[in-house]
């Protein structure tokens, strides 16, 4: 049984090696073909790709099932559905709004936005940690800390007493309307 868990028979070992370098030539044709956003983290469903795409790599040069063939179909449709969901986005906004997340204010200056914490399920701690992050020493400095459709933290700062957000940066960001007019160029 210790031998089955450690070693292989050189036969599989050669078919492992041969599904790696035809699913990797396979995956690079179709990002390629697809582009790099296959790869991003820009939504949701990008983040999705990206874990089956891992997912369908791993199981495809590490076992027989499924089978080469199979595993670079599934690929294709995967870089296919991709493609596609990012066609669709593009070309209607109602269809983007249907499948994307949208970013959420959390705090500009020292107003931190409790009830837009809880929606994005993001702790005080969570906040002061990205703050900590992005060296933000102080409230005056914070202009708006966002919470992006990929779950990631933006902090938007400076040093700068006059600085101020350029009302576009925050176009489509639910709670940019929490934001004094004073503090936007518009």
């Amino acid at each position: 049984m210790f031998q089955e868990w450690v070693l292989a028979p050189p036969r599989e070992i050669g078919m492992v090696l041969l599904s790696t370098l035809v699913t990797y030539t396979g995956l690079l044709i179709y990002t390629r073909m697809a582009g790099l956003r296959s790869f991003s983290k820009m939504s949701a469903s990008d983040f999705a790709m990206t874990v089956a795409v891992g997912s369908l790599f791993a199981s495809t040069i590490s076992s027989p099932s499924p089978s080469l063939v199979i595993g670079l179909a599934a690929l294709a449709s995967l870089y296919f559905g991709q493609w596609l969901l990012a066609r669709l986005r593009r070309q209607s906004s109602a269809f983007s709004r249907a499948v994307d997340n949208q970013p959420m204010l959390l705090m500009h200056g020292s107003v931190v936005h409790d009830d837009l914490l809880r929606r994005a399920n993001v702790t005080r701690n969570d906040l002061f940690g990205k703050l900590r992050e992005a060296n933000a020493l102080n409230y005056d400095q914070v202009l708006a800390v966002v919470f992006e459709t990929t779950g990631d933290i933006s902090v938007l700062h400076s040093c700068n007493e006059d600085a101020r957000i350029e009302s576009d940066i925050l176009k489509g960001v639910l709670g940019a309307d929490r934001i004094p007019e004073e503090c936007l160029v518009q």
